[in-house]
């Protein structure tokens, strides 16, 4: 148990160096466990709370850094995580969109806490259409507005293609800069750095929100 603990710990914080590590151990099977993961982060729910600083963005990033140095194919490797993030909403979104009052009747449902829905539902009601894209680089977020899309009856081929467009800036432009950034020789040096100012970036947004959730609560 602890050295899956260690496995998920490294895992976030240097992906680059677990994939490497993969790469070598299981060749091009590691595309598939890339798209899990990706299909995981968008497409199931309870993933996101049970872990909910999945490595999306880091991880992305390091596939790009990666494909820089030929350890991975970027013409197979961005189209194929496009692919993963749209399954994996379009799951969320039928979900949402068969089970979604149920679960949102509750005061919890397994590891889903009304709060976090709720702060979700905000959001999404805040941003309207627009969430489906903007929610892509926010951990957490990301996973609950799909299924939030399912549960208000938007219409599917309108969530299609604002969850494409989504998927598209989120992979691609992360993907691609960590493909161009590979290039330069102090991010090869500090890739921990380099990977440690995504996840800060990524979680900014879902660091507000709390902060600012909890200061709203001690003001009322």
């Amino acid at each position: 148990m602890s050295e899956l603990f260690d496995f998920f710990l490294k895992f976030v914080s240097k992906p680059n160096e677990v994939l490497k590590e993969l790469i070598q151990v299981y060749g091009n099977w590691v595309y598939a466990f890339l798209f899990l993961i990706v299909f995981a982060e968008t497409g199931l729910i309870i993933a996101s709370f049970l872990m909910p600083f999945l490595p999306g963005d880091a991880l992305i990033f390091a596939v790009g850094l990666l494909s820089h140095d030929d350890m991975l194919n970027i013409y197979i490797v961005i189209p194929m995580l496009i692919v993963a993030a749209l399954l994996g909403d379009t799951v969320n979104y039928f979900v949402g969109r068969k089970f979604g009052n149920f679960i949102m009747s509750k005061e919890k449902f397994l590891f889903l806490k009304k709060e976090h829905i709720e702060r979700s539902k905000t959001f999404f009601e805040k941003n309207g259409k627009n969430s489906i894209i903007m929610a892509r680089f926010i951990p957490v977020i990301r996973t609950i507005v799909p299924f939030l899309s399912g549960a208000s009856q938007l219409n599917y081929g309108v969530f299609l293609l604002y969850s494409f467009i989504g998927a598209v800036l989120w992979v691609g432009v992360i993907g691609l800069l960590g493909y161009f950034l590979g290039s330069i020789s102090w991010v090869k040096d500090n890739l921990e750095y380099a990977i440690l100012s995504i996840i800060v970036i990524a979680n900014i947004p879902l660091l507000k929100q709390i902060f600012f959730s909890k200061k709203d609560k001690k003001t009322s």
